[in-house]
């Protein structure tokens, strides 16, 4: 019998997530609770929309000859999708059958309990956020604090599997220039690092928390503007031999 999960959502011609043309699959379900998510509504793991592996395949088979001759491949994005470990493993197995190119989107806080080895082994790529560098910032942001997600990324290094980072640039929280100066160090010590992303905050998610009868979080802090993420970037760029996007 196949594995079922619960998913959020699918985008057929992802652009962003990962290299060329890509299936993304959002999965249902997030342990942090991130003061500037934009997608409020994937936290719950009990919502979203029960599916089958062999559901998921079937429609990504429609999707193969884009996704192949354009370099792509399928990323899994969230919510946290290693939340659901035995559906996100099987689906992988699947994908690595039809010789697709497999990223992972995560958030890096993955559970001392879960089998991520032999996830591992079918993850082509790992886009991992950072948030913050700075454990009780970090913790004051998301809700939890990062040594879990650090150990992660060194880890994913030492296994040799490319990364990419991204890091979300908010005015006030996440673009002083100590910060980022310490997450480029960081950065610099990761040898499978190929691409950082430094990526402006928007609070156009907001009314999903209004959904929940939430307030937002981080209210009256100002989108990020191309200023911003140049500044950003350009304090970065001092600490640090990667190239930058947008």
């Amino acid at each position: 019998m196949t594995v079922k999960g619960r998913i959020h959502s699918v985008e057929t011609f992802g652009t962003v997530d990962g290299p060329g043309i890509r299936y993304v699959i959002f999965f249902q379900g997030c342990p942090l609770r991130c003061k500037f998510c934009h997608n409020r509504d994937t936290w719950n793991l009990s919502d979203g929309k029960e599916m089958s592996v062999d559901d998921l395949v079937e429609d990504i088979k429609k999707y193969i000859p884009f996704i192949k001759a354009s370099g792509g491949g399928v990323t899994i994005s969230g919510g946290e999708p290693t939340m659901q470990p035995e559906f996100l493993l099987s689906l992988l197995k699947e994908l690595k059958k039809l010789h697709i190119h497999t990223c992972l989107d995560t958030s890096g806080f993955i559970s001392s309990h879960m089998n991520i080895e032999e996830m591992l082994k079918y993850i082509d790529l790992v886009l991992l956020d950072l948030k913050h560098i700075g454990p009780d910032e970090h913790k004051d942001l998301t809700g939890v604090d990062n040594s879990r997600i650090l150990s992660f990324a060194k880890s994913l290094d030492h296994k040799n599997i490319p990364i990419w980072i991204r890091h979300v640039v908010i005015p006030t929280i996440t673009d002083e220039e100590e910060s980022l100066r310490a997450l480029a160090e960081f950065v610099l010590t990761l040898k499978s690092v190929k691409k950082v992303d430094l990526l402006p905050y928007h609070s156009m998610g907001k009314f999903k928390w209004k959904e929940y009868s939430s307030s937002y979080p981080l209210e009256g802090i100002p989108d990020a503007s191309e200023e911003d993420i140049a500044k950003a970037r350009m304090i970065f760029d001092k600490y640090s031999k990667y190239i930058l996007t947008a």
